[in-house]
């Protein structure tokens, strides 16, 4: 049987889905209303494609964070788990990011073409986190076999000195 917490995460996430749902349907109608009523004059097959790419960026984005959000039952059909919180950092961060990203560009861009450049910023931030976490470490950050980096070394006490605690926490009971 499922605790409240559970519960209440699954609701949370529907929620979450349904908000985010409501989002991208609200701005692709504006887009399409306005662009193709208004400006169908200037609406050429590269607003065609860009309509396209936003809209794959949604569907990818938005099935990623339903799936991090999708609830596991057991046999018989008792709720385990509400699914990953949504409000988390981390990858479901970055593709709520792309989602409002792309919802700013595409409203924005009804007002003028220019603001398309804005999608650039999800590129390169991929680019200067692969340069922080792989590219940078890997090439300029040698570290001789055996030989740990103080920053390492602290967080490797931290966690022993948590495990300890843990383990006489658990004697005692």
């Amino acid at each position: 049987m499922a605790n409240k917490g559970a519960k209440k995460r699954k609701e949370e996430n529907e929620k979450h889905l349904n908000r985010l749902q409501k989002l991208i349907v609200t701005v692709n109608a504006i887009y399409i209303l306005v662009r193709l009523s208004l400006f169908f004059a200037s609406f050429t097959w590269r607003h065609w494609i860009g309509l396209v790419i936003t809209t794959f960026a949604y569907k990818t984005c938005f099935d990623q964070i339903a799936s991090l959000a999708e609830a596991t039952y057991d046999e018989t059909g008792q709720l385990i788990d509400g699914g990953s919180d949504l409000n988390m950092g981390g990858l479901c961060g970055y593709l709520h990011d792309i989602i409002y990203i792309t919802a700013f560009v595409q409203i924005s861009s009804i007002l003028s073409d220019w603001f398309w450049l804005i999608y650039l910023i999800i590129p390169a931030f991929a680019l200067w986190k692969l340069w922080e976490l792989v590219l940078y470490p890997y090439f300029f950050q040698k570290v001789e076999p055996g030989e740990e980096d103080p920053r390492d070394r602290k967080k490797r006490e931290k966690m022993e000195r948590k495990a300890d605690r843990a383990a006489r926490l658990s004697k005692g009971r």
